[in-house]
């Protein structure tokens, strides 16, 4: 079973960055293909990126393509979502997942979510 716990969450102005982090432990990480979701209040969980464990295949939502940038260290078990020009709409929740279904932006793919870093964004 993995385990998944993300950081790197805060409180940034508009225009900032920040960059979260996921550490996976209970299985050999880089036979794992993974993604980030992010879930705003009063929204549902939607997909932000995700980065596949064969050829480091990237694929991101709409929203965020050209500011976001996934990225894998498989020696530190661990993925990371680069957020550069951060928008009062990235306020969320960010969670990473294993992905296990063929359905890459799919949260029905996903498994074993970690508990969650938040992010906000002001104006």
């Amino acid at each position: 079973q993995v385990q998944l716990v993300e950081s790197g969450g805060g409180l940034v102005q508009a225009g900032g960055s920040l960059r979260l982090s996921c550490v996976a432990s209970g299985r050999t990480f880089s036979s794992l293909s993974m993604g980030w979701f992010r879930q705003a209040p009063g929204k549902e969980r939607e997909f932000v990126a995700h980065i596949g464990w064969l050829d480091g295949y990237t694929r991101y939502a709409d929203s965020v393509k050209g500011r976001f940038t996934i990225s894998r260290d498989n020696p530190k078990n661990t993925v990371y979502l680069q957020m550069d020009v951060l928008k009062p709409e990235d306020t969320a929740v960010y969670y990473c997942a294993v992905r296990l279904g063929s359905a890459i932006a799919s949260m029905s793919s996903y498994s074993n979510w970690g508990q969650g870093t938040q992010v906000t964004v002001s104006s």
